[in-house]
């Protein structure tokens, strides 16, 4: 038995900001924009990963909630790997994501950096 990913989801208040985020700054890909999402992919995987708004689908209540819980950073969203963490820490530094962490070394062995996305989200991205 084999199991693989086939999607996330990431909750973002301005569908167009995490846009830049993790098309522009992180160098994912668009693969399709739909009504109340946009799904982003890295190339080469088969992962979709999908940009969705908190209301799109619940009730108001269960909407502002969840965009509570994004824009006051509560949510560790994602962690992406790069065969060059140096220069895609510099790439989305530059898209003035906030930095939370520069590159180092962890206690648990991993090399990593650490942003919010424009919604408040904690991406982590570590060397591959």
């Amino acid at each position: 038995m084999t199991v693989t990913v086939s999607s996330m989801f990431i909750p973002v208040h301005d569908p167009e900001a995490a846009l830049v985020f993790y098309r522009d700054a992180l160098g994912l890909q668009v693969r399709a924009n739909g009504f109340r999402w946009v799904t982003v992919d890295a190339p080469g995987q088969d992962v979709g990963i999908v940009l969705f708004q908190p209301h799109g689908g619940r009730s108001q209540a269960e909407g502002d909630a969840l965009l509570a819980l994004v824009t006051q950073g509560s949510l560790q969203v994602a962690i992406f790997n790069s065969d060059d963490l140096e220069a895609t820490f510099e790439s989305v530094k530059a898209s003035g994501a906030e930095v939370l962490e520069e590159p180092s070394s962890q206690p648990w062995g991993v090399r990593d950096c650490a942003f919010r996305d424009p919604s408040g989200n904690l991406v982590r991205i570590a060397q591959a």
